[in-house]
């Protein structure tokens, strides 16, 4: 099971940190991705991490300003948003896929989390 979480309003040029807590069959993880889908649009990748948190990917959109990382204790991951624009709002989506790759199906999804950046 996958918890997402810490969605909320902020202004643009914030900061948000979304968790998304893996409980269950967490041994199967390899990835855990983050997506998001604003009104009308499709879903987009944002980037992605490596169960053991050595390596991550992030889209072009997000770069600079977005950062992974994992708390092995907690079997969390957890995405730091930082200069964060109106164009980042969205429902914020994490996923695990079960083999490796970043790119791909991924294989469970969490329910989103809404991250609204007021101008």
């Amino acid at each position: 099971q996958l918890q997402a979480s810490g969605g909320g309003l902020v202004q643009a040029g914030g900061s948000l940190r979304l968790s998304c807590a893996a409980s269950g069959r967490t041994i199967s993880i390899y990835i855990i991705g983050w997506f998001r889908q604003a009104p009308g649009k499709e879903r987009e990748f944002v980037g992605a991490i490596r169960w053991n948190g050595r390596s991550t990917l992030y889209s072009d959109s997000v770069k600079g300003r977005f950062a992974m990382s994992r708390d092995d204790t907690k079997n969390t991951v957890f995405l730091q948003m930082n200069t964060l624009k109106p164009e980042d709002t969205a429902i914020y989506y994490c996923a695990a896929r079960f083999r490796l790759g970043y790119i791909g199906d991924y294989d469970y999804w969490g329910q989103g989390t809404l991250v609204t950046v007021s101008s």
